[in-house]
């Protein structure tokens, strides 16, 4: 994380911020989760939850709920994904986290996400490696995400969500190929609809 991470001109300016990320976006099932969260100024241990391991994630998010001042998520499921699309769908998610927060915020830092938003907004690309609040949010969208594919794993067997949470594994296709596609799965996206031969 930089020495000036992205909230700190908001802090400096006595701003309450919000990060805001999302899981799951590129997933070929399960749903999206954006997480919002809402650190008090400081230094902070989070990193992008895709480059901690699950027990470390699992650490990390603990201490980001003991740490935020306020922290949410929001989900738009697999039905909302294939109406909406998967940009608005995530839109979608983060409206709904930002609903949820318990503390309004007054200004927001988000990983590459176009807000429509009247708050002040800093939303550049790979913004959880610049800007705590942004990791913790996609520590905990990551989590939340990670446990409830591994419910879907438990409902539809055979597809291996526990394992590749519903990314493109080859694992996956074989999954697909084998047995079609199930009612998580978004139908929208072309590897679901027309699975690659192996």
């Amino acid at each position: 994380m930089p020495p000036d991470p992205l909230e700190a001109p908001f802090w400096q300016a006595g701003l309450r911020v919000a990060g805001l990320d999302e899981a799951g976006r590129g997933a070929w099932a399960g749903p999206i989760v954006v997480g919002a969260v809402v650190l008090p100024p400081g230094a902070y241990p989070f990193r992008d939850s895709k480059r901690l391991s699950p027990k470390h994630r699992q650490r990390l998010a603990e201490e980001v709920e003991r740490v935020a001042l306020a922290f949410a998520l929001g989900v738009a499921e697999v039905e909302e994904i294939d109406r909406l699309g998967v940009l608005k769908a995530t839109l979608l998610a983060a409206e709904r986290a930002l609903k949820a927060l318990p503390l309004p915020p007054e200004a927001l830092v988000a990983d590459y996400l176009p807000l429509k938003t009247a708050l002040p907004l800093l939303a550049p690309p790979r913004a959880e490696d610049q800007s705590p609040s942004v990791a913790a949010a996609s520590i905990l969208a990551k989590v939340h995400r990670d446990r409830k594919m591994a419910e879907l794993d438990r409902l539809y067997p055979g597809y291996g969500f526990a394992r590749h949470k519903g990314y493109g594994t080859e694992e996956h296709q074989k999954a697909l190929l084998a047995l079609g596609p199930s009612p998580v799965h978004r139908r929208r996206f072309a590897p679901v609809a027309r699975p690659p031969l192996l």
